[in-house]
């Protein structure tokens, strides 16, 4: 047969391989998503989406449905309990997601992915091909044709494509095809999630959460109409398990009606960080690329801003304005921050097993009447915000045009907003309902206080867009009278100029070092 030509082969139709798919549409990029289930996932599964991937979500204007279909704000919180018919003992707030923040025009929501998948599938895109699988691949120096199976036909079908982009999951197909070795812990744990529906009404109305940590397995409510799920260490039994029995259990004595199960769903945690983000014109992202452990919810979201920074860079070489080295800058700029996010998200879930563990213990004794347990960690633990926002890029793809040594970078939980080259572009109202992010567009960005002197300076062949900012916003952002501040399409500064660059071939000089 001959083979389907596309520009970008998708692999994997999850959250991430949906948000790429619907990236690629925005900048003009003809690609194909194969997907080998039958339907998207019918299992909750990742349950957060936080403020940067809200903010990139709203740029594709899907931010009103996602919301209209999550949680209230209130239910940005987590809370421990012996039992969910307990009180709590103690309770965090989920930075960015319990109430709005000054740092984003947005805020982030508690969402299941199978109300989110829908929403990022409907948005205008490629064609998905469902029960459709990756078998193997082939690279040349012009490209690379897969081979898929179509298990509805059982038809083998190639596909020609200049680049492909893998998002097939921590198992990922694509990735153990090249050989790409992983680093990290590993699988650390097999988890069960039983998803069930029972009236917990009194226990939870009053104190609403996304998160109740218990003694005996963590409860999340899915959806804001009612469903849970029951999420712990799968049993050695498993197989026998009396699933409804554990369950309520696990809630505790006092349930009034029954537990009635839908799903139960055994997976392995793992994590890890690729030791390559790229292997030719294959290019591994989302959880093929990183396994993060769920707790503090960075996984799928670090996996949206992953495409985020490639799918601007497949445009740029597929359209002819930035060299094909420009994708070497992925996997500089990527790699770092999957390496960051493992070691907080593997220190999330080891200080809330030690919080368990704990009032277990405590409880078995006798003495957790009289005794509290003093959790390892403050509230600042879960204001991930310097890891969320406080993104710094070091790469090629960064100019510093003004010659300054960088500042240091955020950690963790401090976010100092800051217009150095490698930054997110902070966010301002540049007017009551307009954010510089929305400057930010399928283009560089040029925001200036004195466009007529940067108009000079522009020449094909790449998008740019000048965006005119007053004084006082120019003050904001560090910049003279006639300085301006460069931004990629992904929102990160790629050059500044505090004030008028000696130079009057700075802007274009700046664009070619960072595409090419």
């Amino acid at each position: 047969m001959p083979a389907i030509n596309v520009e970008v082969l998708i692999v994997g139709g999850g959250p991430v391989g949906l948000t790429a798919r619907a990236l690629l549409e925005r900048w003009g990029v003809r690609a194909m998503l194969v997907e080998k289930r039958r339907e998207l996932s019918p299992f909750p599964r990742s349950r957060l989406v936080n403020v940067r991937s809200m903010e990139i979500l709203r740029q594709l204007g899907l931010a009103t449905p996602i919301v209209a279909r999550a949680f209230a704000p209130e239910y940005g919180r987590i809370r421990f309990r012996d039992t969910l018919r307990d009180r709590d003992f103690a309770t965090a707030a989920m930075v960015g997601i319990n109430t709005p923040i000054p740092e984003s025009p947005v805020i982030g929501v508690i969402t299941s992915q199978d109300r989110l998948e829908p929403i990022l599938l409907a948005a205008p895109g490629a064609p998905m091909r469902f029960e459709v699988e990756f078998i193997d691949l082939a690279e040349d120096t012009d490209g690379v044709t897969a081979l898929l199976v179509d298990h509805d036909s059982g038809a083998d079908t190639h596909v020609r494509a200049r680049y492909v982009l893998a998002a097939d999951g921590a198992n990922s197909t694509v990735r153990q095809r090249l050989g790409i070795d992983t680093t990290g812990p590993g699988a650390i744990g097999d988890v069960t999630t039983v998803v069930f529906d029972a009236d917990l009404h009194r226990w939870c109305a009053d104190q609403p959460a996304g998160l109740y940590v218990t003694a005996h397995g963590s409860f999340l409510p899915l959806y804001p109409e009612g469903g849970w799920a029951w999420c712990g260490p799968t049993p050695e039994d498993a197989a026998r398990v009396d699933w409804r029995d554990l369950v309520s259990r696990a809630l505790g004595p006092g349930l009034n009606g029954k537990v009635d199960v839908w799903r139960v769903q055994h997976w392995v945690a793992n994590a890890f960080v690729a030791e390559r983000f790229r292997h030719g014109r294959i290019l591994p992202s989302g959880d093929a690329a990183h396994a993060v452990p769920i707790v503090g919810g960075l996984g799928m979201n670090t996996g949206i801003a992953d495409v985020h920074n490639l799918c601007w860079k497949l445009a740029g070489v597929l359209h002819g304005w930035a060299e094909p080295k420009l994708l070497e800058t992925y996997e500089t700029e990527r790699q770092p921050v999957a390496e960051e996010t493992l070691r907080q998200a593997v220190a999330n879930a080891q200080l809330m097993l030690q919080a368990q563990n704990r009032r277990r213990e405590q409880l078995h004794s006798g003495v957790a009447a009289q005794a509290q347990i003093e959790l390892p960690w403050t509230e600042r633990y879960f204001a991930q915000l310097g890891l969320v926002l406080g993104v710094t890029y070091r790469s090629a793809a960064v100019h510093n045009a003004d010659d300054n040594p960088p500042e240091p970078s955020d950690t963790g939980t401090d976010y100092l907003p800051t217009t150095e080259p490698g930054r997110r572009m902070p966010h301002h109202w540049l007017t009551p309902d307009r954010s510089t992010l929305d400057a930010i567009g399928e283009w560089f960005t040029l925001l200036t206080p004195d466009p007529d002197h940067w108009k000079q300076q522009i020449t094909a062949p790449w998008p740019l867009h000048i965006e005119p900012v007053t004084a006082e916003h120019a003050d904001r952002f560090g910049l003279g009278p006639q300085g301006a501040l460069l931004i990629r399409p992904d929102g990160h500064i790629g050059a500044r100029w505090s004030d008028r660059s000696a130079d009057y071939s700075a802007l274009p000089r700046a664009l070619a070092a960072i595409t090419r």
